[in-house]
């Protein structure tokens, strides 16, 4: 229980600075983890960005603020972290449908957005199957992106396995694999708190061609998840609940080292029969 206190205890930091400045390495530091784990679970867990969840409780407080005080519209912009009353106005607008002067009426609807706490969901109504296996170090050949911070992730990646794909080089990656598990896999690797490296390549021991290169994977203890269904929505799903039901109770912690999600090359990621893994890096913490 100790891991969703933690981060609770982030978001309680993060709920006592919305009105001033949230320094999201001290947020990430109540949490245990590093900015981009934090960011990043966050997402998987709350189903929105760390970044837009504070947009939205600072917007509901400034539309609290608004109806029950005279608060002026460039004093609120200040307090809640807008550049100048433009951007504020136009920020509350999206969120609520109506400007900030119009706010101040009575009988105005207006949307309230409330405070995240996490707690543990034991559902018991579908199983996880996994396994947890001791793996020495290992090599992968690929093809490597750097970008920055847990929000472009979904852009970066996307358009990488597109790129590779479109050019035939998924099959040039799978045809190296030399190691199980066998496929094109994904490697996540977080390198600081905002700077993060995405290989799409596969476990082998052959020399990599032009423009290819060479990883060496750590020595690690690998929770592995077996799934089967369409690899995006059964992705989704299957992380939520990596981080909301079985790291709070499995008695492993998060390694923060370098996930794997492992692909088949044959077959139609789509399928509902397609069967495929994630690999996560874990330290044991209970005897």
């Amino acid at each position: 229980m100790e891991y969703l206190q933690r981060i609770n205890d982030a978001l309680d930091y993060i709920e006592n600075n919305l009105d001033g400045e949230i320094d999201y390495e001290i947020a990430a530091s109540k949490a245990c983890c590093s900015v981009f784990y934090f960011q990043r679970m966050f997402s998987f867990i709350a189903d929105i960005t760390l970044s837009d969840y504070i947009r939205r409780r600072r917007l509901t407080l400034a539309a609290f603020e608004l109806q029950n005080s005279k608060v002026k519209i460039i004093d609120l912009a200040i307090k809640y972290g807008y550049d100048s009353p433009d951007s504020f106005t136009r920020a509350f607008q999206k969120l609520h449908g109506v400007t900030p002067s119009k706010a101040h009426n009575t009988g105005i609807a207006l949307k309230a957005f409330p405070r995240i706490t996490f707690h543990i969901s034991i559902k018991g109504d579908v199983e996880m199957d996994y396994k947890i296996e001791e793996k020495e170090a290992f090599k992968v050949v690929g093809i490597k992106r750097h970008y920055k911070g847990p929000e472009d992730n979904a852009s970066v990646v996307g358009s990488l396995w597109d790129e590779l794909n479109e050019k035939g080089l998924l099959k040039v990656i799978s045809d190296l694999s030399t190691g199980a598990p066998k496929g094109v896999h994904g490697f996540i690797q977080v390198l600081g708190d905002e700077e993060v490296d995405y290989m799409i390549g596969s476990i082998s021991d052959k020399e990599p061609p032009e423009g290819m290169l060479i990883q060496v994977i750590p020595k690690s203890t690998w929770a592995v998840f077996e799934l089967t269904g369409p690899v995006n929505s059964t992705l989704e799903i299957a992380w939520k609940r990596i981080f909301t039901e079985w790291l709070p109770t499995s008695g492993y912690k998060y390694a923060e080292a370098i996930d794997i999600e492992c692909f088949p090359y044959e077959g139609y990621k789509g399928a509902e029969d397609y069967k495929f893994e994630i690999w996560l890096p874990v330290i044991r913490t209970q005897v």
